[in-house]
């Protein structure tokens, strides 16, 4: 019998690449989506009639248990949360209610229902927040600085509590930033890869940052849903750094990303202080030895390749080129 996975943020970047992944490989797949009365299933369009796509909501207990009784999974991704750091200032109780107890409403339905479901968390680089070593691993410790990455310390050690209290197989992926043609266009990177191609194409004429010396892990998100699913294949639950091991300043993003559509981003770049965080994170890079050793996982796609494939992404979508459902797939 094939497997079962339910992943919640189906919608989202990585839930849309984890299903490719999965569908490829033989799984009956569940997405849980909140309703909505817009259409918000633009990156898992090409893959509706291959799966199903459920209603829920990570604030409803009754709705993810009821989800987890009907479908039976044998795995669940929670990959779902109020995931745009920014916003978290300005909305700390949602981000809590979504991203950290909506975690332990997941965890509770599968001990109610089923404890032999393997769960993975999607638990984020920004809770190391003010670094305490460098580059970090699964021991060092957290320090978040925002309401965000709080939210994500509190559904690793929770997701850590159940499988220490309940046996169950719970994992934790602590993943450094991952990005690709299908991020959301909040995001820093996605923001300056679809300005470059506007101002490239003559739609725009300025590109507005932040910080350009923060420095961060960054990696194709094709590439880290494999990390994800191989955390549920092994014997044993247990939890995993993701990430290249090299880091790259803001900045030089924005330079690649302005040099591959030939232009010098000095031209067209404007620090505006709006976009600085009230409380910066500096420096992120991964040491992913335990993942490499143990789950055999190494990203395939560098820095160069992934400014590239999404600046050529926005390019060509901006230009009327290529479809959102034609984006790059995960290796």
């Amino acid at each position: 019998m094939s497997k079962i996975a339910l992943i919640t943020g189906i919608t989202g970047q990585d839930g849309s690449y984890l299903a490719e992944l999965l569908l490829e490989k033989g799984y009956d797949v569940h997405g849980v989506a909140r309703r909505a009365s817009t259409n918000n299933l633009q990156r898992i369009a090409h893959l509706t009639d291959r799966m199903t796509v459920h209603c829920g909501d990570m604030m409803d207990q009754f709705s993810l248990t009821d989800l987890v009784q009907q479908i039976r999974p044998t795995e669940i991704y929670n990959l779902a949360a109020q995931s745009f750091v920014p916003t978290s200032w300005s909305q700390p109780l949602l981000t809590a209610e979504i991203t950290g107890l909506g975690v332990t409403r997941i965890l509770d339905a599968i001990r109610q229902v089923d404890p032999t479901i393997r769960f993975y968390q999607a638990s984020s680089s920004e809770m190391f927040g003010r670094v305490q070593e460098t580059p970090q691993r699964e021991s060092t410790p957290f320090w978040p600085r925002s309401p965000y990455s709080v939210a994500k310390v509190y559904g690793h050690w929770i997701t850590v509590n159940y499988r220490e209290s309940y046996e169950l197989f719970a994992c934790s992926g602590i993943l450094f930033n991952h990005e690709s043609p299908r991020r959301g266009h909040e995001f820093v990177t996605r923001k300056i890869t679809r300005t470059v191609a506007q101002i490239k194409l003559g739609l725009a004429d300025e590109l507005r940052l932040g910080n350009l010396k923060a420095k961060r892990d960054w990696g194709f998100a094709g590439d880290y849903v494999e990390a994800m699913w191989r955390m549920l294949q092994q014997d044993e639950a247990d939890d995993f750094v993701v990430g290249t091991g090299e880091t790259y300043e803001v900045e030089q993003f924005v330079e690649a990303a302005f040099s591959h559509v030939d232009l010098d981003w000095h031209d067209y770049v404007v620090i505006d202080p709006r976009f600085y965080r009230p409380a910066e994170v500096d420096l992120l890079v991964a040491d992913p030895t335990k993942a490499r050793e143990k789950l055999g996982w190494k990203p395939r796609v560098n820095f160069q390749e992934l400014v590239t494939m999404m600046v050529d992404a926005d390019l060509a979508e901006l230009g009327g080129g290529q479809s959102r459902t034609a984006l790059p797939k995960a290796a």
